[in-house]
């Protein structure tokens, strides 16, 4: 919709609409990642591993505390200390196992044990809710070296591989096992961890929405609606003029991002003349919402210099000129009748006041 047409407050609506009654979407992924050597740098580990729930992480591990907590109260007050204990063995085999194969991935590519190289893997599903249906939408099963994929689970449901490594084991078998554990185990966990946290899963949190305007240029300025603090992640945000949606290609986004507390945050700027003095505003729809958050520009810019106001200072000026030529009159008299100056000078200083006051 958004590379098709221009929004007009109808579309708005509708898409508010849809996003109201679209389907509700879950995820389960798990990341691991492994770095070739140790790093000196406060919160960095060798190995760490996650897993989140709807962008949300739940529980954590790394190579120095090695062992698996969980990161929300509801994980720890459902999932007995069995689950954990259990957790953290499989952790720590799955850091063994990293290790050993970054080693055979840097000497499959020659690379330098000096260097600092990193091993990753991402697995996991997604499924949607209509109502009470439920359905498997995606699974997810990647590794990356250096940021570059080498494997990946593609939507036909088989493994692909780069000749950068080619397992030994059977091909078909483990499809098979891939599709398995995505498709039934993945989503058994994800609706379970779903279930545990229902009530801060669907209650949500409402958007807080701002929108100012920055120079960017010396003519131009940004002008940027920004939506933070809400969850889940889907919404709905337009920067609009004239309560008409600016197209996507004439706006940039920084894509949706968590916040440290969980929530999410989404900002789209769009430039604009200095002078300009048409009517923005943000619309911002979201599932917490009842009806679209709409927010004006106050037409202010934070770093832009004040505007100078002519009358003004002509205003002050003249004042102050006034203030100066009395000032200049009432000493003269007062060094006349003092004999201090006479008529010559008294003449010289009346020119000189008449030039000022004709400035």
């Amino acid at each position: 919709l958004h590379a098709t047409f221009t929004f007009t407050p109808q579309c708005n609506f509708f898409a508010h609409i849809l996003l109201l009654f679209a389907a509700e979407k879950h995820s389960l992924y798990y990341i691991y990642t492994a770095l070739s050597k140790p790093v000196d740098l406060p919160g960095i580990y060798q190995f760490t591993a996650m897993a989140q729930l709807d962008d949300i992480q739940i529980d954590y591990y790394n190579s120095r505390e090695q062992r698996k907590i969980p990161k929300q109260t509801w994980m720890k007050e459902k999932l007995y200390e069995d689950y954990w204990e259990e957790g953290t063995q499989s952790r720590k085999s799955k850091e063994h196992w990293f290790n050993v194969n970054i080693d055979i991935l840097m000497k499959r590519m020659r690379h330098s044990e000096s260097d600092l190289h990193v091993f990753q893997m991402r697995t996991g599903c997604e499924v949607e809710r209509w109502g009470s249906e439920e359905k498997f939408s995606k699974g997810v099963y990647e590794y990356g070296y250096d940021g570059e994929n080498f494997l990946s689970f593609d939507d036909s449901g088989s493994l692909q591989f780069t000749q950068l490594y080619q397992p030994r084991v059977n091909i078909p078998f483990l499809n098979q096992y891939t599709k398995g554990y995505l498709g039934k185990n993945c989503v058994d966990w994800l609706k379970k961890f779903t279930e545990y946290g229902e009530n801060e899963l669907r209650n949500g949190s409402p958007p807080d929405v701002h929108m100012f305007a920055k120079r960017s240029t010396s003519d131009k300025i940004k002008l940027t609606c920004m939506v933070t603090s809400f969850y889940p992640k889907d919404t709905v945000l337009f920067i609009r003029k004239y309560r008409t949606s600016l197209p996507e290609d004439e706006t940039e986004s920084t894509g949706i991002r968590p916040n440290q507390d969980g929530a999410f945050q989404l900002c789209k700027s769009v430039e604009i003349q200095e002078n300009e003095k048409a009517n923005y505003d943000c619309f911002v729809a979201h599932r917490t919402l009842k009806e679209p958050i709409i927010t004006k520009w106050d037409g202010n810019c934070q770093d832009c210099p004040p505007e100078i106001d002519l009358a003004m200072i002509a205003a002050v000026t003249g004042a102050v000129l006034v203030l100066l030529i009395t000032v200049a009159g009432v000493v003269v008299c007062i060094l006349k009748k003092k004999g201090i100056i006479g008529d010559g000078q008294v003449t010289y200083i009346s020119v000189a006041i008449y030039s000022i006051q004709s400035v």
